[in-house]
């Protein structure tokens, strides 16, 4: 099972380069979504034995799940993107939806292995995958983000290529496993070299850190998930930052049994305040609604390493958050991009009257932007305040007061540009949108549906699972 989640996004991407009718390669990407999300549902009836370098445990399989969930939704939404948009020819859409495919299979490659070499590769292949994507448009401003993720995150892979060499080291004794296998490594985590496993979490952390989006290595998350297409970045929000988040946490995973869990957790501690303290400072005043999303995706990985280095309970209410962040943020960047297409603009002072030309769209963004913000009765409140009640728990009072009033500015920050989006007089000649239809706007329903849920009601099932990833961390 693991293998056919594997090569076959790779096997429909490469026959989508051949197909020549656009229909048929949208409704082959849907199909493809759709098959590879029932393959993952059905690892959670029957889990999937290991097959050589494929090997899922509890924490690879959650976010296997958001990432194949949300390529679903962005692939029914893509299917009226591509009809929609015009600058699409037939040739750079078969590279479009093959590059899509091509990504599917670079995540489940990071979800799917518990071997640290192997991820390093999976986290390559996702940033070879998707920079042409972000660059799809092939102006100035898109042309120098791919760029710029390009380069940043290629100098982050190589930190933590450098990190997985350190850790080797660490664990260079008589009696230990040569290979990264994650399984050997937390065995004989207790006899490994402290000082060389402490520098391979610092390098880890910073390499992957640069693709996770945490401040100050965040440069290249605005300028890429602004320039890309609106549902390039909602998978990117809410599954790329995902992958390279699970590096970060398997590494800490072989810390916390070699009794350095403080020592990591501190490290995740801090950069997780610096991330959300950052985001605070830009998102007041910025009047690019996609970027703005960009930021709060800055803030958002920031409360979920803050989350895991306070460990306990608050573990728990980051797995929570990873979940509700990534549904929630996809739903964003998708009603973002029907906003673009209807207005022309990514300016929050150039869009008005949103209720009135696209009612629809208007309540799903105001209420995206009320679950974004951590506010009830949707799912990020609960794991925001799951975060906050383990810190008073563990009588972290600095952290707490700084996390609060971090999102109390950020509240105030988003809520100016969306409510006047939304709530302010429409400019002379505006007429209602005929592209709210069930493509464009299905999707984003769908997940404001399920983040409302999770605010109201975990399901017991999920409960557990969470449970059982936050206990893999320590939690």
């Amino acid at each position: 099972m693991l293998a056919a989640l594997l090569f076959m996004p790779v096997a429909a991407g490469l026959f989508m380069l051949l197909v020549p009718a656009d229909t048929l390669r949208r409704v082959l990407l849907a199909a493809t979504a759709a098959i590879h999300l029932a393959l993952v549902g059905a690892c959670f009836v029957h889990p999937p034995a290991p097959i050589g370098i494929l090997d899922q445990d509890v924490l690879g399989l959650m976010f296997l799940s958001l990432s194949s969930l949300l390529f679903f939704m962005a692939s029914l939404y893509a299917v009226d993107y591509l009809r929609d948009n015009e600058s699409f020819t037939n040739f750079p859409e078969r590279r479009f939806c093959a590059y899509l495919c091509f990504f599917l299979s670079a995540m489940t490659l990071v979800a799917s292995t518990r071997h640290l070499d192997v991820l390093w590769l999976g986290v390559g292949f996702t940033t070879l995958a998707t920079a042409p994507l972000i660059c799809f448009h092939r102006h100035r401003r898109s042309l120098e983000a791919t760029w710029k993720y390009l380069m940043i995150c290629s100098v982050g892979i190589a930190l933590a290529l450098l990190g997985n060499i350190l850790l080797s080291f660490a664990f260079h004794a008589p009696g230990i496993p040569g290979s990264l296998y994650l399984p050997d490594l937390i065995l004989a985590a207790p006899r490994a070299h402290t000082p060389w496993l402490k520098a391979a979490f610092i390098f880890i952390l910073v390499g992957y850190g640069v693709k996770m989006g945490l401040a100050p290595l965040h440069n290249w998350l605005p300028d890429a998930h602004g320039e890309a297409p609106s549902l390039v970045s909602a998978l990117l929000s809410g599954a790329l930052l995902n992958c390279a988040f699970l590096g970060i946490l398997r590494a800490h995973q072989i810390l916390i049994p070699a009794g350095l869990g403080d020592f990591s957790g501190g490290m995740l501690v801090f950069l997780g305040l610096v991330s959300i303290g950052t985001a605070a400072v830009f998102i007041v005043g910025m009047g690019n609604f996609k970027r703005l999303l960009a930021y709060s995706s800055v803030e958002h990985m920031g409360i979920l390493a803050l989350g895991v280095g306070i460990g306990g309970n608050a573990v728990f209410g980051a797995m929570l958050h990873a979940v509700n962040h990534s549904l929630v943020k996809a739903m964003l960047f998708l009603l973002a991009g029907n906003i673009l297409r209807h207005y022309g603009t990514t300016s929050s002072h150039d869009v008005s009257g949103l209720r009135q030309a696209m009612p629809l769209t208007a309540v799903l963004w105001t209420a995206g932007f009320l679950a974004v913000a951590g506010s009830p009765p949707f799912g990020l409140f609960v794991s925001e305040f799951s975060i906050l009640q383990a810190m008073l728990q563990k009588q972290h009072a600095v952290p707490a007061f700084l996390y609060l009033a971090f999102l109390a500015v950020i509240f105030v920050g988003m809520s100016v540009p969306v409510l006047r989006m939304v709530q302010a007089s429409p400019p002379p000649g505006l007429t209602k949108s005929r592209r709210e239809t069930l493509l464009n706007t299905g999707p984003p329903l769908v997940l404001c549906a399920l983040v409302l849920m999770l605010g109201l009601y975990v399901p017991l099932w999920m409960t557990r699972f969470l449970q059982a990833a936050a206990r893999a961390l320590g939690g």
